[in-house]
Order: structure tokens, then sequence, then C-alpha cells
């Protein structure tokens, strides 16, 4: 009975400690200054870098920007609307 009891504990032990064993692999490998997938995202960075570079090179030259209209807009064009003459300067 008491061996039983002794083999229903560890393996509720190991039940419970399983799942925690990938974070507790990651936290010692942190805490030894190794950054697991740092060199993945590296070079990943620069692929992205590199295929960035190579589709600059390969764009066509940018068309020429429309002049800017300098008239009112949006809110400003309502409040010109709505906006009254002053009054008349004293003489």
């Amino acid at each position: 009975m008491r061996r039983d009891s002794i083999l229903a504990r560890v393996t509720a032990l190991v039940t419970f400690l399983l799942p925690a064993l990938p974070l507790l692999g990651l936290l010692l490998t942190l805490l030894l200054g190794h950054y697991p997938g740092c060199e993945a995202i590296v070079r990943l960075s620069e692929r992205i870098a590199a295929r960035r570079r190579t589709r600059d090179a390969v764009r066509r030259p940018a068309l020429p920007k429309p002049p800017q209209a300098h008239a009112p807009a949006g809110g400003l064009l309502i409040a010109l609307g709505l906006a009254q003459r002053p009054p008349p300067l004293p003489a």
C-alpha cells in the first residue's frame, strides 16, 4: 500500500512538472546568457534588408509630385465660409 501511494505521488508530480519543462529550459538558457532564436532573428532581418535593397535598386524612377494647392480645405474652408466681415474701423 505504501508503495502505491509513493508511485501515485511521483506520477502526480511528473504530470504537474511535465508542461513546465520547456519554460524551465528557456529560463535556464536565459540565465546562462544564451538567447534562443537570436541568430534566427538576425538572419531574418538581414534577408528582409537585402530584399528591400534589391527592390529599391530595381524600382522605376519616381514620378514628379503634383504641385501642392494652397487653397483652404476641410475645417479651414468651413471656417472661412462662415466667417463674417468685421465691423469697419473708426474714422
